[in-house]
Formats: structure tokens, sequence, C-alpha cells
């Protein structure tokens, strides 16, 4: 998939393909709604409406990601509207069939507000910012029936996020796992990351997962 990406704007990796191998393995039910948080370039935007998906609505805060993400959905004239904004802006087209999400989850010294191209992973002492307030609203955000799908690393705390979802309502289990070596930024806080405890001396390789949550209505 060729994609316009901006200086800074994330690019598609690892994380991106082990949710769009998860969203692809859900099968999207027919016409469905679906949100993408944090898009960056639009790629799972692109992937969701090629998977049947009647409408995507795609958020980010990074301006550079929207413009990407507004351009590669538009020159293949997709139902895809992209807003730059957080969480509270996509809550407002809230509830969807069909939520993804990869938001910022690498643990930093500093809990400032980032800018720039760290506004795509930093994400507190603990990496979890961004994913608590995720958990905390993705039961609002999901129609009855829907389904979230959110990946992450274990650097965060997988089980944390699975209990966290289970405490709002949700029925939730791990989808998907792979094993990645560390990449420029994790490699950059390797002795912070030893220091917090997160992970082990000499370690350079987080397992990242995909977590399912789904909306069930008794």
């Amino acid at each position: 998939m060729k994609l316009l990406r901006l200086p800074g704007v994330y690019r598609p990796q690892a994380d991106t393909w082990l949710l769009m191998r998860a969203m692809r393995e859900a099968r999207l039910p027919a016409g469905a709604r679906v949100l993408e948080v944090c898009t960056g370039t639009g790629a799972l935007a692109i992937a969701a409406v090629r998977n049947g998906a009647a409408s995507v609505t795609a958020v980010d805060r990074y301006l550079p990601a929207v413009l990407s993400a507004r351009f590669n959905t538009r020159v293949r004239r997709l139902p895809v509207a992209v807003r730059h904004g957080d969480l509270a802006q996509a809550i407002d087209g809230a509830p969807f069939d069909v939520v993804l999400a990869n938001p910022p989850y690498v643990p930093c010294e500093s809990d400032a507000d980032p800018d720039g191209a760290a506004l795509a992973w930093d994400a507190g002492a603990d990496g979890r910012k961004h994913l608590d307030c995720l958990c905390d609203r993705a039961y609002d955000l999901l129609t009855p029936g829907g389904t979230m799908l959110v990946v992450h690393s274990s650097l965060c705390g997988i089980r944390q996020t699975v209990e966290t979802l289970r405490d709002n309502g949700l029925k939730t289990s791990v989808v998907a796992r792979t094993i990645e070596p560390f990449g420029p930024v994790l490699r950059g806080r390797a002795d912070f990351l030893e220091r917090a405890g997160l992970i082990a001396p000499g370690q350079r390789h987080e397992e990242l997962v995909v977590i399912r949550a789904d909306r069930t209505e008794r």
C-alpha cells in the first residue's frame, strides 16, 4: 500500500500490521461504522473500508498525520472522515460498530505533553496515559454487539488493559501477539526502562498484543 507520509508522521509498522491482521480476522460486519483512534497515515482506515466498513471516522492529534490521512483516503475516494483532535472528538460521533486503536503507549520519563512526532508514542511514565482513557470510555464508544481492537506493548501492562475493560462491562481477550526487537525510540530509552523495572537488564525486545473487547448485551 503506497501512502503519503508527511515528515514526523508515524510510519505503519509491526503494531499497525498486527492490528490490521486482527481486524481482518475479526471480520467486520457488513456496513459497519468504524472509528479509528490515532490514525497516522490512515492505513487502517483504508483497510477497514476495503474489508467492508460503510464509513470510517479517523482521528489524530498530530496535524501532519491528519493531512496525510486525508490525502491518502481522498485520493482513493473512500468514505473516511479524518478529524484533528483526541478521544473527545471521537466520542462526538459515538457509538460505533467497531473501534480500532493504536494509541501512544511508550513509557517516558516525563509526564509533560509531547509535541511533534512524539505525539505518536509518548504516553507518560507507565505508558498508560492514553490507554486508560480509552479503556474507561470504550463501552460508550461501542454499539451493543460492537467490538474494539486495541494494540499496545507488554511494557505498559497487558493484564491491566484486560482487567480494566472487563471492569467496564466488556468481554475481553488477547487475540494476537508478536515479539519485536526494539526500534530506535525504545533503544534510546532502554536505560530508563531498566531503571523503572519495565524490562529486564539487557532486554531489547517487546511483546506486542491486540486486545479485543466486545460489548455483549444480556
